[in-house]
């Protein structure tokens, strides 16, 4: 064979290649190193038959935001298959309010009550929670104890928490989020998904695409 004959074809064979393997992408079959990556090392779970599910998220995120809807329908659609744990990101000293707001409504058992409320006040009603006044300020306004809202956000309990979350996210290596991690293994996101996906395709595509993709994965780490 000519060697330009050669290198034609060669060439073309590494294309259909390529092409075939992307087409086993898909979110309802997930390939890893296109919608999820595992974890060099596997984190520990503590909820014996169920799959964990863990979303690293933060408030400020417009992202999150914007995904916080499908994945409330997702966990609920879920049901006894999984245990859903939520993680508020670290991200600098002007995000501790919000950290703190997210673990004292879950240590109060307020969370499912007030989680999307805080995230309106941040993306409709634009207020920033940027100290601790202005988040006092809101759960009072919106018909919470302040005095023992106060006792609990200032606890050393939850000032634990917010220190656990630096080695979280190195151990679950979050750089990014919203990120979710299924069985303390397989990492996806929207952003994940949208490998799999036709370049350009919107947010809110690879955000349904997601939600398949995890399905999958929930059925995978039930397997082991």
């Amino acid at each position: 064979m000519r060697p330009l004959r050669r290198l034609i074809l060669t060439a073309l064979l590494g294309l259909a290649a390529g092409s075939s393997t992307f087409s086993l992408a898909t979110p309802s079959a997930p390939q890893e190193g296109v919608e999820y990556q595992t974890l060099p090392s596997a984190q520990p779970t503590d909820t014996g038959g169920k799959v964990e599910v863990i979303e690293f998220f933060a408030y400020y995120c417009p992202h999150c935001y914007a995904f916080e809807p499908g994945l409330e329908a997702w966990v609920k659609k879920q049901g006894d298959n999984i245990v859903f744990k939520r993680v508020h990101v670290s991200s600098g000293a002007a995000v501790v309010p919000q950290q703190r707001l997210f673990y004292t409504l879950d240590a109060m058992g307020l969370l499912p009550q007030y989680h999307q409320k805080v995230f309106d006040t941040l993306h409709v009603e634009h207020m920033r929670f940027a100290n601790d006044e202005q988040v006092f300020e809101w759960a009072a306004k919106n018909g919470i104890d302040r005095a023992k809202f106060a006792g609990v956000y200032n606890s050393f309990g939850i000032g634990a928490k917010l220190r656990r979350v630096d080695s979280l996210m190195d151990a679950y290596h979050v750089e990014f989020w919203p990120m979710v991690v299924i069985d303390g293994r397989y990492v996806t996101s929207p952003t994940h998904a949208g490998k799999g996906m036709p370049e350009g395709s919107s947010e809110a595509a690879q955000q349904q695409a997601v939600l398949q993709v995890m399905d999958a994965l929930v059925a995978k780490a039930k397997t082991k």
